[in-house]
């Protein structure tokens, strides 16, 4: 019977100090539950978009592997990222282009059911972790449920459970950006907005990224007064300054306020509202309903205890090589959100992790190159890119020859009812692409034909040569070299 209950003691804490009698005395004993150590060829840390793709690729291949994640199955994008935006998106989209078509046949404008909208969303959400989690078992992958964190070079402590991989991939991708000013408990996440059951009237982005602009089209497409506070003078840095600078017109136009070189110093609550307090010197003040947090997402690797590895970190980020292998443990990989030296795209998560499996697999010898990942934005109109910007391209001193142009009255534009769209391609003396940047419907699938174009270091002419249906949005591509 004392066997018994020493034993369930033991199960509940792990290790613990226990005090028994024995014959007419007490005393003291220390009795340690010893922990089994699981051990596999690969584990790995999250089942974003990196992680999944090592995992299947490594088990496939026949290693055993293992995947930790003390969240559902399948990581942001699927879950509560890209796609549940851009089933939001969708539906903002189809109020935008009845506004611009209102009084051109469109006779009234559709309005968007927030709890409605929000409840459609959950059917491509909802079902994923369960059959992604399924997809891992039928592929031999053990999943342990918990979080992780490192008690040695290739050793991590799940919950009550230990394992030991030969490898160790760190994919736990990335988390709001800490601001450090008073009140930042009062922001609202992207995940919360994503899963909000109503909109509130107004809302105030703090930063003028990706999340602010695609939330702010969402938001003001149905029915919120939308303010977006970006502390400095350029928006949206990854992409093209002048087609940018096309796009806040268009968000303005849309009712979206956008106040440029007002830095973000405090959050207060007043009752029901909040008050972001903003500007150089905190003289500004901006009552909201809702304060979103679009200021950018970093690496999550806080709480892993990568220190008791080895592994170093540098203002917050893991330091890796050009294999994205931990620099100071070679036995240590970084993919996706998760390693800094990557743009926070799905497809580039994906990439990353391909990569990571193959040093794995067959050695360390693959290299990620990120230089022609296409991004969307994905605002109305959309802005999409590959390549080079006119600013990186003048950086590098390279001779090349611009093709840009205000499309706003190209039937293309006109028949949608799009007040504003452009592009801008750069083409280098060898008559190849170095740049693609479109404003305008359709942006987001047209970029995928400039990204195939130079990953196959396709020349202009072909553009030029193809004979493209009219009208499209392929037949536009060919006007854009006239």
């Amino acid at each position: 019977m004392r066997n018994s209950a020493m034993a369930g003691s033991m199960r509940r804490s792990g290790r613990r100090l226990s005090r028994h009698c024995w014959t007419s005395g007490c005393s003291d004993r220390i009795f340690v539950r010893k922990i089994m150590t699981t051990e596999f060829d690969v584990v790995i840390i999250g089942t974003g978009a990196a992680g999944r793709t090592v995992a299947f690729e490594c088990a496939d291949a026949g290693r055993s592997v293992a995947v930790a994640d003390e969240r559902p199955i399948g990581g942001t994008c699927p879950l509560r990222g890209c796609d549940a935006k851009k089933v939001l998106a969708g539906a903002a989209e189809i109020v935008a282009r009845a506004q611009g078509l209102e009084g051109r046949g469109i006779a009234d404008v559709p309005a968007i059911d927030w709890s409605d909208l929000i409840a459609f969303k959950r059917t491509f959400t909802e079902p994923r972790p369960e059959q992604m989690e399924q997809a891992m078992i039928e592929a031999g992958v053990r999943i342990f449920r918990g979080h992780a964190r490192f008690t040695g070079p290739t050793t991590l402590r799940i919950g009550e459970e230990e394992v030991r991989g030969t490898k160790i991939v760190i994919a736990s991708g990335a988390h709001p950006r800490p601001l450090g000013i008073p009140g930042e408990e009062y922001l609202t996440t992207s995940e919360q907005f994503l899963s909000a059951e109503t909109l509130p009237q107004r809302i105030t982005c703090v930063g003028g990224g990706f999340i602010s602009f695609e939330f702010a089209h969402i938001a003001a497409r149905a029915g919120a007064e939308v303010t977006i506070l970006n502390r400095s003078d350029r928006l949206l840095r990854p992409f093209d300054g002048d087609l940018v600078d096309m796009l806040a017109e268009a968000s303005r136009k849309a009712g979206i306020r956008i106040v440029m070189n007002t830095p973000v110093k405090e959050i207060r609550t007043a009752g029901d509202e909040l008050v972001v307090i903003g500007g150089e010197n905190g003289a500004e003040e901006y009552v909201t309903d809702m304060a979103l947090h679009g200021a950018g997402r970093v690496s999550a690797v806080e709480g892993l205890d990568v220190e008791a590895a080895g592994i170093t970190v540098s203002r917050g980020r893991i330091d890796v090589n050009e294999y994205l292998q931990s620099t100071t443990n070679p036995d240590v990989y970084v993919a996706g959100d998760a390693n800094f030296t990557s743009p926070q795209l799905t497809p580039v998560a994906t990439a990353d992790g391909e990569t990571v499996a193959s040093n794995l697999l067959n050695g360390t010898s693959t290299r990620p190159d990120y230089s022609l990942f296409p991004g969307v934005l994905f605002t109305y109109p959309p802005l999409a890119m590959v390549g080079m910007t006119e600013e990186e391209a003048r950086s590098q001193n390279l001779r090349y020859v611009r093709h840009f142009e205000d499309t706003s009255s190209w039937y293309a534009s006109r028949r949608v009812g799009l007040s504003t769209s452009g592009y801008k391609l750069l083409v280098d003396e060898d008559d190849h692409l170095l740049g693609a940047h479109i404003l305008g419907y359709g942006a987001e699938e047209q970029i995928n034909l400039f990204a195939l174009a130079m990953n196959a270091h396709l020349p202009v002419e072909v553009f030029k040569a193809t004979e493209w249906v009219y009208p499209t949005g392929g037949w536009d591509i060919r006007n854009m070299f006239l």
